[in-house]
């Protein structure tokens, strides 16, 4: 119930976040969700990379504490959490162009226990009103129960954690 709540304000808070669910077949889907902000570039990556714990959400978490999630913004680095003795690497740094674009492959959440293998991209561009920040999720693998009604449910989750991103520039 919580997180539908959270969902329904960020969906009031963030109207500007456009999700669509590009692709769906057999062996995955292809999910993009966008939003444009007043903010810089250069301010987008720090938030994105420095501040992950202050917009994250706590319930999108293993151990519900967004402040023990850290991206480490270098190939072979970790978007991972941390709490103590459990700890968790939710996805793996493939590239990084500073200020433009953060790729990471893995799977999120539960998609990591179903074995599913994913290209998580983030991308940064400057408009002539402010910056476009564009979440591209490409989701492989098998699932015996197929990715129909997966899909959308992971990119109503994605919409989340962006619309947390978006409201977090939008407050600093």
């Amino acid at each position: 119930m919580k997180t539908c709540l959270l969902c329904f304000a960020l969906i009031l808070i963030s109207p500007s976040t456009r999700a669509e669910v590009l692709h769906l077949s057999e062996s995955g889907f292809i999910l993009q969700n966008e939003f444009t902000t007043q903010a810089s570039a250069d301010r987008v990556w720090d938030g994105l990379i420095n501040h992950i714990g202050d917009w994250w959400p706590a319930d999108h978490t293993w151990f519900g504490k967004a402040e023990n999630l850290s991206i480490e913004p270098v190939a072979g680095g970790c978007f991972c959490e941390i709490d103590g003795d459990k700890q968790a690497e939710h996805m793996r740094i493939s590239f990084v162009y500073p200020g433009k674009h953060l790729r990471m492959t893995g799977g999120l959440g539960p998609l990591q226990g179903m074995g599913l293998y994913g290209s998580l991209d983030w991308q940064i561009a400057p408009t002539d009103s402010g910056t476009r920040v564009t979440l591209k999720y490409s989701v492989q693998g098998y699932n015996p129960n197929g990715f129909t009604d997966l899909a959308p449910i992971v990119d109503k989750v994605q919409g989340l954690q962006l619309g947390g991103l978006e409201e977090f520039l939008k407050l600093k």
